[in-house]
């Protein structure tokens, strides 16, 4: 058997086969290939399918042996990135060597560890407790103007001309403010 049909058996080239000779994981029996004896180490170091996976590019495309195929390279709602990961390769039609693999795993691992690093510093929230955040500010505010009519209109009832009552309101929504800024520092 020669190296580019051992390397077929695994879905890979005859250079990632001499690869594999060089490093030991291809044993060889009077100058042939001991497939049994390859295999064995083999199964260390590779499982005999080849192995799928997408590279993203920033466009949002895939690149499939370097052609572009549009495709959505996002999160679904309820899903996990680790899920999304496993949902676009799974989708996605392409072949690779493992050391292509592993690449692409480090730098996915490496990027995961950067953002929860990230994460727990505090460059980068989630998106949701930002949006419950505001939401709960924004009640604060919406209560705190409403309460305005109630506390104010015995004293805006004695006030004579348009002015007075102007003047008043604006002094009574511009001490709500500095109220509730007050609270947020």
């Amino acid at each position: 058997m020669t190296l580019a049909e051992f390397g077929a058996l695994y879905g890979v080239s005859k250079q990632a086969a001499e690869k594999w000779k060089k490093r030991g994981w291809i044993i060889l029996k009077d100058g042939d290939i001991d497939v049994e004896a390859s295999r064995k180490k083999l199964k260390k170091y590779r499982k005999p399918r080849p192995v799928k996976a997408v590279n993203p590019e920033v466009d949002g495309k895939v690149k499939v042996k370097g052609k572009k195929v549009d495709k959505k390279l996002s999160v679904k709602p309820g899903e996990t990135p680790k899920q999304a990961a496993d949902r676009i390769i799974s989708e996605a039609d392409v072949t690779m060597d493992f050391e292509e693999a592993r690449r692409i795993k480090e730098s996915y691992l490496a990027l995961l560890n950067q953002l929860e690093y990230d994460t727990k510093s505090g460059l980068v929230v989630m998106a949701s407790d930002v949006a419950r955040e505001v939401g709960e500010e924004y009640a604060k505010v919406r209560t705190r103007l409403l309460a305005i009519p109630s506390e104010q209109a015995p004293r805006l009832h004695r006030l004579k001309t348009v002015a007075e009552v102007q003047d008043a309101m604006q002094e009574c929504i511009t001490e709500a403010l500095e109220e509730l800024t007050k609270d947020a520092i």
